[in-house]
């Protein structure tokens, strides 16, 4: 959930390197970040919602000995920042405790910070004031805490720093006689470092003593909430609006008369089931055995997965690493629209497989006010067809995948995407008919690309509040989903058949966590579904939970009765997730639901 970095040296660091490893780190989030480092004979520690580039330039030349930091994705604790210092500890933590708030219950300690990690720092020096050993304290870490923990600290009385994981995302080399660390093994090879290993098991090292007090400063606090609550106004939420709709829907799926380009034959059965190929139809899984063998690498991570942490992102985890005995390096590109619910069950999963998580993260203001640009242009001109725009900002994930995949040395590229996640309707209103051969999740193809950016160019003529800063980063993300080739690239479930209830009972193994205002485990840690999917029930009356049950129907996996009863209750707008999005995009809730519901629907 961020980066963190260190160097211990024999005398005066050498600013270069803590240029390199702040650069990288500031990749995994740069929302604030934090420095500890041994200066005039004194450690200091200085915490800022500014980027660690910036007060590392400003500040390497003072470096001597030790320093170490912190760049951050905000997750929690709004006004707090790491370093975190409990006592005698100063501590920088990559990750998310998913059950913090019962550790200190269970530790019989009060918190003084909102950030989770401090609860860490609360162990330690329990640990140790019981007498008992760093070794014995960080067994006690990783007892008490789920999620993912990788973890420096230290102690200035002690003259010692302690560096350990439970997933692997710490990395240790050596070079020019200093000691680095760092969240991931890239910019250790970019530094020359030798020796490099993967912090597993607990290491350390010595730093300079001091048993004088430490300075501390926090400057240039934002107000702005990066990390919005989950809403809670009745007032706000009786806006929302949700009526069934008496639509004629297809006799043997659940799709009704407003699909886009859907008929019907005399018996009532539309063209998309009349057309349908079975797509959960898996391929002989020895098949997937054989593909993976020659990418097996003995002591290194040998695959890379995109991971959302989602609920088929990590129940493809869940096989790569107990079926198919793979060492995954799981990626996550974090664009502004990733709830603190998905970010926990990220944490969750790669703490409980032992997993090591990359996170690269966008500029989350700027893409959120992408997102806020043309949403205003959007209720200027609503447009079925437009929506997608407004998830536009998070295709960039193709490129940093090939970026990941370059940068470890992997070539293999593992993808959990569910077969049945096909759509059609969100083009379809754009005016782009269904193709009823396509095999892929995602269109591909340069001609029908063109097509697509065509008839998208042509709504926004409609609207020119679209022609704003965000196109190129609308453009460039299509071209990297689109475009670009992509080799050593293989769906999990061409060789797993996807089955909702086997998929559920497992991530219940790792207490998997579900959404508050939602029945469905269906992308809910995504930040946007909830409000795209009220647009198209209150227009179109139907969403994409209508399209996912019709083609569970044809596959043979549930009925159309259950079908009907399920997006009865999914389809009903989830007033928290709403509310998350449009605080998170800034901009004021019964203004934009208001608007919404002016629109017309197509079906009166």
């Amino acid at each position: 959930m961020c980066g963190i970095f260190g160097i211990v040296a024999e005398d005066k660091i050498n600013s270069s390197y803590v240029r390199l490893l702040s650069s990288h780190a500031e990749t995994r989030g740069s929302d604030s970040s934090g420095l500890c480092y041994f200066s005039d004979d004194r450690y200091k520690i200085l915490r800022t919602t500014e980027a660690v580039t910036s007060i590392v330039n400003s500040r390497s030349d003072s470096f001597s000995k030790f320093m170490m930091g912190h760049s951050r994705l905000i997750t929690n604790g709004l006004s707090d920042n790491q370093p975190v210092q409990r006592e005698d500890i100063i501590l920088i933590h990559n990750g998310i405790i998913v059950n913090h708030k019962t550790i200190w219950e269970s530790i019989d300690e009060l918190p003084h910070q909102e950030i989770d990690s401090e609860v860490i720092a609360a162990i330690v020096s329990n640990s140790l004031k019981k007498g008992e050993s760093l070794e014995t304290a960080t067994k006690n870490v990783l007892d008490f805490c789920k999620g993912v923990v990788a973890c420096a600290f230290i102690l200035p009385k002690q003259g010692k720093l302690v560096l350990f994981s439970n997933n692997g995302s710490l990395y240790t080399g050596r070079v020019n006689e200093s000691i680095c660390f760092s969240s991931d093994s890239y910019p250790l090879k970019e530094m020359g470092c030798n020796a490099i290993k993967q912090v597993k098991k607990l290491q350390i090292i010595d730093i300079p003593k001091f048993d004088g007090e430490i300075k501390s400063v926090d400057r240039n606090f934002s107000s702005e909430n990066l990390i919005p609550a989950l809403g809670q106004c009745s007032r706000e939420e009786q806006l929302l609006h949700y009526e069934p709709h008496q639509l004629q829907r297809c006799t043997k799926c659940i799709l009704p008369e407003t699909m886009p380009y859907i008929s019907f034959d005399p018996e009532g059965v539309c063209n998309y089931c009349n057309n349908y190929k079975p797509r959960n139809n898996p391929k002989p899984l020895e098949d997937l055995f054989d593909l993976v063998e020659p990418y097996r690498r003995n002591y290194e991570n040998d695959c890379v997965v995109p991971f959302s942490g989602g609920r088929d992102s990590c129940f493809g985890l869940h096989l790569i690493v107990k079926e198919l005995k793979m060492k995954p390096l799981t990626y996550t590109y974090d664009w502004g629209m990733v709830t603190d619910l998905g970010r926990r069950n990220i944490s969750r999963m790669c703490g409980e497989l032992g997993v090591e998580n990359i996170i690269v993260a966008a500029d989350i203001k700027k893409k959120r006010n992408n997102i806020r640009k043309n949403l205003l242009a959007w209720l200027k001109s609503p447009n079925l067809g437009m929506i997608s725009i407004l998830t536009a900002g998070d295709k960039h994930f193709f490129k940093y995948v090939e970026t990941i995949k370059r940068q470890s040395g992997i070539n293999l590229n593992l993808w959990g995407v569910n077969p049945l996640e096909v759509t059609h309707f969100k083009s379809g209103f754009l005016g782009v008919k269904p193709d009823f051969e396509e095999e892929l999740v995602y269109s591909h193809g340069i001609f029908k690309q063109i097509r697509y950016q065509f008839l998208r160019l042509r709504a926004m003529s409609q609207s020119l509040g679209y022609f704003n800063s965000s196109l190129w980063d609308t453009i460039s993300g299509e071209y990297y989903r689109s475009f670009t080739e992509k080799s050593d690239y293989f769906h999990l479930f061409d060789y797993w058949r996807w089955d909702e209830g086997l998929v559920n009972d497992t991530l219940d193994l790792y207490d998997w966590e579900k959404a508050p205002d939602t029945s469905t485990t269906w992308r809910i840690g995504d930040g946007t579904a909830a409000f795209y999917n009220y647009i198209y029930y209150k227009i179109a009356g139907f969403t994409e939970h209508d399209t996912f049950r019709s083609n569970q129907i044809r596959e043979g996996d549930i009925s159309r009765e259950e079908a009907l009863k399920l997006v009865a209750d999914e389809n009903q707008p989830r007033y928290p997730n709403i509310k998350w999005y449009l605080d998170a995009v800034n901009l004021d809730f019964e203004t934009v639901i208001s608007k919404v519901n002016q629109i017309p629907s197509i079906f009166n």
